[in-house]
């Protein structure tokens, strides 16, 4: 397992990624807290490479807060994209009216749609069918963005398949996890950025 000098990442990330609010500091606070309770992690570069991108992959989708969001939109804009009789919403196995509201994104990673919510819900032993929004609560998000990145529920491509032993960290491609190749440069500079500060703030 990992162990981090808070302090020094803050300043690191201050000299990085600049100003950091009292919120947005919590909110780092409290990432690098679950980061260094992950029993998945162990203290090797590999790791050390899928959390840089992990942690770059919240900071982009949260539009830098680093805190779980909700997706932009409304209740309308929702159904229009992910309701049940669209392409989108099919493939994400909404099948009821309001399921393209209902199961939204959410989350670090935007967590969408009704099977998804389904499985995340019974891995973690969570109701996110009925209780949706528990997937906006940092702990609950954490699980979900970790165990969805690993496990390839997002897009099917997985951390494993981009960050391997003997192999520089696959930056850009590692975009696949999430969402094809949008803006995948971009969140791969920022991932490098994070790899700098947990190296540098490793006990």
């Amino acid at each position: 397992m990992f162990a981090f000098d808070d302090e020094q990442f803050l300043d690191g990330y201050r000299r990085r990624f600049g100003p950091l609010r009292d919120e947005l500091a919590q909110a780092v606070r409290f990432l690098i807290g679950r980061i260094e309770q992950d029993a998945s992690f162990n203290q090797n570069p590999v790791h050390r490479h899928q959390i840089a991108y992990c942690l770059a992959t919240f900071k982009w989708e949260t539009a830098h807060t680093l805190r779980p969001i909700d997706e932009f939109g409304d209740d309308a804009r929702f159904e229009r994209l992910y309701g049940p009789n669209t392409r989108v919403g099919k493939m994400l196995g909404n099948t009821r009216a309001g399921d393209g509201a209902r199961f939204h994104g959410r989350g670090y990673v935007q967590l969408t749609g009704r099977a998804n919510y389904e499985r995340a819900g019974k891995i973690l032993g969570i109701d996110l069918i009925n209780h949706p929004d528990e997937a906006k609560k940092p702990e609950v998000a954490y699980a979900i963005a970790m165990e969805g990145m690993k496990k390839g529920w997002f897009t099917g491509k997985k951390l494993d398949s981009y960050f391997k032993p003997g192999q520089l960290p696959n930056y850009e491609d590692a975009r696949r996890i999430i969402n094809g190749q949008d803006k995948a440069q971009t969140i791969a500079d920022i991932a490098r950025r994070f790899d700098e500060l947990l190296v540098n703030s490793l006990h």
